[in-house]
């Protein structure tokens, strides 16, 4: 009845290539959304976060007053970094938090690298207290 011409089997061969180029995309899509996901498990919330902040604050003053002295601001700033970094994890895009990240770490940079120069005894326990590669 009908012929089947060039076009026609062309046309037929499309709809299962477009399928799986679908599927594949999708897979692919999944593969990245794995990690992701478990990065966002491993972020608490920011309420629950301030909270962490909170309480990891305590243990490191040396007084009820203690909020400027070198080892305490260096400690304060590796956690900061430290959430930072997890939120960057999630979001790649987040350039302005990518700044604030890397303006930290050189002031943390800068602090050590008094804190070697003034107190090598205090400088040596906070590397090995906070486990950093120095």
């Amino acid at each position: 009845m009908a012929k089947e011409t060039k076009k026609t089997k062309k046309v037929a061969a499309k709809p299962a290539k477009v399928a799986e180029k679908k599927v594949a995309k999708k897979t692919a899509a999944l593969k990245v959304a794995k990690p992701v996901k478990e990065a966002k498990k491993a972020i608490a919330e920011p309420v629950e976060a301030k909270k962490v902040l909170k309480t990891a604050k305590k243990p490191k003053k040396q007084s009820q007053k203690d909020t400027g002295s070198t080892d305490f601001q260096i400690k304060n700033f590796t956690e900061k970094i430290e959430m930072l970094s997890r939120h960057l994890k999630i979001h790649q895009h987040d350039f302005d938090s990518r700044r604030g990240l890397l303006i930290m770490v050189g002031k943390r940079r800068r602090l050590l690298n008094y804190l070697k120069k003034a107190e090598p005894e205090k400088y040596a326990k906070v590397i090995a207290d906070l486990k950093l590669k120095r």
